[in-house]
Order: structure tokens, then sequence, then C-alpha cells
């Protein structure tokens, strides 16, 4: 059954949370304040927790980043009165996840809890997922329509936040370097204009990019993006249909002369944010490895 600890020192409140808590079919556990709470917390784990803000002992803000570094897992709903919106605020930024007002209680508590559970529920799907997940793949297709590819970084970006393994900062990099990967596959690969031109004149770049899309053999050429999940690492195949490169003559982009320079600034920054870069022999596939945070690079 599913279990509420409700933390109030006003009995009145802990009386009406109750009904509301019953009313839904779930079971109350009451704490007259946050101490109290936390002894609970010890040997029981209730599905959520519902708390006023102002108690003594251990407060309800403070029950928040307690419970939060402990048991993160667990949704913590605010109830406010007047003259705690400032602690509320507080308590929202330590990791609350909804509030009611106390005048509403009755009103609204068993539809935000319907709401927090439900978010939670989720949260440990995704979580016994990861723990059972030991390898997927999925398989993509590009041509030439921009909003394909910003759609398709969007959406690795979402599969890597669902595992949990970085942050948004690192969520960031991996979309960098997908975003310059499948740059290279499509200029440099599919429609072979060479960087030296960008160097040179930006518009007579873009000009002979526009032109090749429209022209045989460029315009049928497609870019395939493999994605393998596993329990230990993501791996990202991306593969042009073009006749490939050396990418050993690269110019070093760590070199200060060619550190402005667009060529190889895109490889430079993959290999930054990835975990390992490889190329094939032929120099029209690149496989990066992304893995947890705390995982070596090489």
């Amino acid at each position: 059954m599913t279990t509420v600890l409700v933390v109030d020192d006003s009995l009145m409140d802990l009386h009406l949370a109750r009904r509301c808590i019953e009313a839904e079919g779930w079971q109350a556990v009451f704490a007259q304040h946050g101490g109290e709470a936390l002894e609970i917390l010890k040997t029981q784990r209730p599905d959520a927790i519902v708390t006023d803000l102002q108690m003594p002992e251990v407060d309800g803000l403070e029950l928040v980043r307690r419970v939060n570094r402990h048991f993160p897992s667990t949704p913590i709903i605010l109830m406010t009165a007047h003259g705690s919106e400032e602690t509320a605020i507080l308590a929202l930024k330590a990791g609350a996840a909804n509030y009611i007002a106390k005048k509403y209680l009755q009103r609204d508590l068993g539809d935000s809890l319907r709401k927090v559970l439900s978010a939670a529920e989720a949260a440990h799907e995704r979580e016994q997922i990861r723990n059972i997940l030991k390898r997927s793949e999925n398989y993509y297709v590009l041509g030439y329509e921009p909003r394909d590819a910003r759609a398709l970084v969007s959406h690795l970006q979402d599969v890597v936040a669902q595992m949990g393994w970085c942050g948004e900062v690192e969520r960031l990099q991996m979309a960098t370097a997908l975003t310059e990967s499948l740059a290279n596959a499509i200029d440099h690969g599919n429609l072979e204009l060479d960087s030296k031109l960008r160097e040179s004149d930006g518009q007579i770049y873009r000009k002979l990019g526009q032109r090749r899309m429209q022209e045989s053999p460029y315009r049928d050429r497609r870019v395939h993006i493999t994605v393998r999940i596993h329990d230990s690492q993501i791996e990202f195949v991306i593969r042009d249909e073009g006749p490939g490169f050396n990418f050993r003559t690269l110019p070093d982009p760590t070199d200060p002369e060619n550190l402005l320079k667009p060529s190889g600034r895109g490889v430079m920054l993959i290999r930054t944010f990835m975990d390992a870069v490889e190329f094939n022999d032929a120099g029209n596939e690149i496989t990066m490895i992304k893995r947890p945070r705390g995982g070596t690079r090489s």
C-alpha cells in the first residue's frame, strides 16, 4: 500500500491531511517535527512526504535538505501558510517536488500527491531499466534536412539524460561533438566540401554546398547513424557515403597556429568531449564512445 509521511506540529492539520490521504486509499504515517520524521525514515521508507515548514527542532526546510541528501528518490510536498513563502522557495530549490497552500489542503493534496507519486514511479522505472539494460541498438538515416540533424541530437541528449550518466554540461558537450560529427559527415563526406574554401570565403563554401545538394551523385547520399547503448557505455557510429578522407593529415588543432582555423576544429572538439574516438581506414566512418561519469578517456 502507498504510504505517505505527514510532518506537522498542528494536530488539526495532521488529521485533515490524514483524511485526504485515506480518501485516496493510501496509508498515512505521522510525525510532529522534522527530527521525528528523520527517526521514522531510519526504519520506514514512505512513498512520499508531506511537510509543514514552520516546526520546532528540525523545520521543514532542513528536513527537505536532509531527505534530498539521503533519500533523493522520495518526493516531498510542502504545506505552506501565510508568512512561509520565502522558506517555501528555498525548500523548492533544495529539492521539494511541489507545494500546496494549507487553506486548500483538502482540495489539492490528493491531486498533488498523485502527480508526484506518478513522477517518482516513472523515475524508479527508469532506474530499474538502467539496472537491467545490457544492450540496445538504434539506426537512423539523415539526408540534407537540417531539422532532422537537430532533432536527432536533441533526442540523443534525452537518451543520455534518462540514463543518468552525466550532468547537463557533459550532455551539452556530447551534443556539440555529435553536431560537429554530423556536419563533417554531411559537408566534408557526402558533399565533399573542402574546409579550405570556408577559410577563404564562407559564402562560396555555402553556395557550393547548396548546389551539390541538388546534383548527382551528392544529392542521393545519406548519413547513417548507429547508436548502441551498453550497460557501460554509449557508442555512436556515424558513416557517410562519400569517398572518405585521410584523417591523419588533419592539422594539429592544439598548435596555436591552427587553433582558430576551421580545418580540424570539429575533430578537436569531438576528441575533447567524447571518451574515445576512432575512424575507419577509409575515413568515412567515425565511432565515438561516451561512458558514465568517472569513466577513463582513451
